[in-house]
């Protein structure tokens, strides 16, 4: 059978067609951007102290009822406890003075009992203010971002299989609808458990029009078009809503107000319906020829360039086929059937299991970079533009094995380097922090990519999706990943620099996709063999113009 992307060169790489497609692909992706890092403001804890009704207390009592603690070697309010309200009360009516009549040390402390005060520096509102998610009901508060990876994971893992049954083009604007309509809902909350399980449905959305939009993409393109898409476009396009984030959140302090401002750029991207087509690779897989030609006869049109009289003679014969015998589904299982997809997939998941909980991991740590946690956000989202430049070049030009290692290492090296830093060079540790997430994003680019590369058309997506599906666990425990420093400051960076060096060496050893066409069937991808060099250089590499037709 003739390999689509020689099928379909006359079309060239960068015509109107392409180019609209290209955008209008990125612009999806912008939602995902500051949808998936919107917890960071609408979780985040403002300080807060215990609640003291209005009693008759002095002056000097009110100041002192709540008691001071020690916290990081720094003296603070106490955030969950204040001395008993009518021991304070008697000893305020008898005209003791505290610290000087009363020793404060010896007084009995009780809980917030009338709730607690926020302070509005900051924020106007969170979830966490809202909901009174501190003290004994604190838990909820990393738990939240939990639910929300978890409705990632679980929409990653069916996205993947659903869009290799129906389409990438109806998975992709499904999941886009249950991202915005659930972001909506979510405003409308009475209660943490309502808030919870909202947001676990709009999860279900996030990720999954991200991979469906990345692999209808990386379809539809060749060549140049297909890496500058896959390594900086949809990874720029996600940079871009990140960099929004903190802007809205600057200018809308509550909650609900942020979360309305978020969901409603979702309805612009109803009308992209009509200008999005399937993607023809994927058609021809499932026998439609017919519609594929359809595609590829409309792009040519719009690129105006000559169509063929025959296009897709070869694959007509295959359709003819697939009327006769059955067409067999492809599924999770098959990622697993033999010995050579089986390696391939349990090592990949490694790797993405380790990316995904580095990259959550230190993006949901922004709030302790600066005082301020827009400039914060702001910081970690403008580190991952130079992070995805770097995978576009590294795509073109080097190895898949080899990028992926030494990326790896290298935020590995970073973050070990942190714990080294004295506490009066703060600002070093940031650097540091922020090369460590620098190494995990390019690492991620380069792994959308890499892992598109290694299966055929008919597992593309599903494989796709499990891989994600599988780094949602990494995410899911990421939020409590950042509760270990309260064991040790920097054991979260010392476990994060650990599974990179460990992925590191598990990548040694899976097959090479640079400079080979995209695999066609399960059979073309037996047919790629493992090298035995894990450092493979571009002279070994065929057929350089292919280079670029291998990227997805």
């Amino acid at each position: 059978m003739k390999d689509y992307d020689d099928t379909t060169a006359f079309l060239h790489q960068w015509g109107h067609f392409q180019q609209v497609v290209f955008f209008l692909l990125c612009a999806s992706i912008f939602p995902n951007g500051f949808g998936a890092f919107s917890l960071v403001f609408l979780t985040d804890v403002p300080n807060h102290f215990c609640l003291v009704p209005e009693v008759n207390l002095t002056q000097d009592w009110h100041e002192a009822i709540i008691p001071v603690e020690v916290v990081n070697g720094k003296e603070e309010l106490s955030r969950c406890s204040r001395y008993r309200l009518d021991v304070v009360r008697n000893l305020s009516a008898q005209g003791y003075i505290p610290g000087r009549d009363v020793n404060l040390t010896d007084l009995e402390q009780e809980d917030c009992v009338d709730g607690w005060i926020y302070s509005k520096d900051i924020y106007q509102s969170t979830i966490v203010s809202e909901f009174d998610l501190v003290c004994s009901e604190q838990w909820k508060q990393p738990f939240t971002s939990t639910i929300y990876f978890l409705g990632v994971l679980v929409g990653s893992f069916l996205s993947g299989q659903l869009s290799d049954r129906f389409g990438r083009k109806p998975v992709l604007f499904a999941t886009m609808a249950v991202q915005t309509i659930f972001t909506f809902a979510e405003i409308f909350s009475p209660s943490w458990t309502v808030f919870s399980i909202l947001l676990f449905i709009s999860g279900l959305g996030q990720i999954s029009n991200y991979v469906s939009a990345f692999v209808l993409g990386t379809e539809i393109f060749t060549g140049n078009t297909r890496v500058l898409f896959s390594s900086m476009g949809v990874c720029l396009g996600f940079a871009f809503g990140y960099m929004i984030l903190p802007l809205f959140a600057y200018f809308l302090r509550d909650w609900r107000s942020l979360l309305l401002a978020l969901s409603l750029p979702g309805l612009l991207y109803l009308p992209l319906w009509w200008f999005i087509p399937e993607s023809p690779r994927w058609l021809l897989s499932q026998g439609r020829v017919e519609e594929a030609e359809a595609i590829v006869r409309d792009a040519a049109k719009k690129n105006k360039v000559e169509v063929p009289q025959v296009l897709f003679d070869d694959y007509s014969v295959h359709a003819g086929k697939i009327e006769t015998h059955p067409q067999e589904h492809h599924n999770v299982f098959n990622l697993l059937r033999t010995s050579n997809i089986r390696y391939t997939t349990v090592i990949l998941c490694m790797v993405w299991f380790t990316l995904s909980t580095g990259y959550f991991g230190l993006s949901l740590n922004t709030s302790r970079l600066h005082a301020n946690p827009y400039i914060s956000c702001f910081i970690s989202a403008a580190v991952e533009v130079p992070a995805y430049i770097s995978s576009w070049l590294a795509l073109r030009y080097l190895p898949r094995r080899l990028s992926v290692i030494c990326i790896l290492l290298f935020g590995a090296v970073s973050l070990y380097f942190i714990q080294l830093v004295p506490q009066s060079l703060s600002a070093l540790s940031v650097v540091l922090e922020m090369l460590g997430k620098f190494g995990i994003t390019t690492g991620t680019a380069l792994m959308f990519a890499y892992t598109a590369e290694l299966y055929p058309t008919v597992l593309r997506n599903t494989a796709a999706g499990t891989c994600t599906t599988v780094s949602r666990i990494g995410s899911c425990i990421s939020p409590f990943l950042l509760q270990l420093s309260v064991y040790f400051k920097y054991l979260p960076y010392i476990t994060l620099g650990t599974l990179a060096v460990v992925s590191a060496f598990a990548t040694l050893f899976l097959p090479e996709s640079f400079g080979q066409p995209l695999p066609q069937t399960v059979q073309q991808m037996h047919q790629r063999e493992r090298m035995k060099c894990p450092f493979i250089t571009r002279k070994e590499c065929s057929k350089p113009v292919v280079l670029f037709e291998s990227q997805l």
